[in-house]
């Protein structure tokens, strides 16, 4: 029986973040949008002008009979640089922010206690924003499995690439068959 459970989660750019989410097993359905602004229906021009506070964000769906949302955060902590504000790379701005959107207070408790375990691995404190969930917006439909869609475009093969050849190597046992 399955048992499905949302992770609303960002780590700089969606694509990178869907890349990888839609590779892992138990994950049912991996959406790039926008969260955490203060703007209904935000468009892709709105949020990278920094005016609507929202970051970009993946809506993840998963079976949590198959996976776990803490396993779902350790990829997460993995896949992106936790300990940059507002930044992943040359992705600067507070939509490329590091971020945890909890859905329920076992969620929260479960974010702090898994983001304790990482900042024990780091030399540097990490900034990731855990905040209560905030409306999700799907984002354009060009922006879906982009990755998928456009693998030899030059940042999926200088930037996407290397986070999903990461995920693959670090963590085998997750993708999906």
């Amino acid at each position: 029986m399955r048992k499905e459970e949302i992770a609303l989660l960002g780590g700089g750019c969606f694509w990178c973040i869907e890349a990888v989410y839609s590779r892992t097993q138990g994950v049912l359905s991996a959406i790039s949008g926008y969260a955490g602004g203060a703007r209904s229906n935000p468009s892709y021009e709105s949020v990278c002008s920094g005016a609507t506070g929202h970051a970009e964000v993946v809506e993840i769906r998963y079976d949590a009979e198959v996976i776990s949302f803490e396993e779902i955060l350790e990829i997460f902590w993995e896949i992106h640089d936790p300990t940059t504000l507002n930044r992943q790379g040359a992705d600067k701005g507070t939509q490329y922010r590091s971020v945890i959107f909890y859905q329920n207070e076992e969620q929260h408790r479960r974010a702090l206690q898994s983001m304790e375990v990482k900042q024990q691995q780091l030399r540097d404190p990490i900034v990731t924003e855990i905040s209560p969930a905030a409306p999700f917006y799907p984002a354009e439909h060009y922006h879906q499995e982009y990755f998928t869609h456009n693998p030899n475009q030059g940042y999926c093969r200088m930037v996407v690439a290397p986070k999903v050849e990461k995920f693959l190597t670090k963590f085998p046992e997750r993708l999906k068959r």
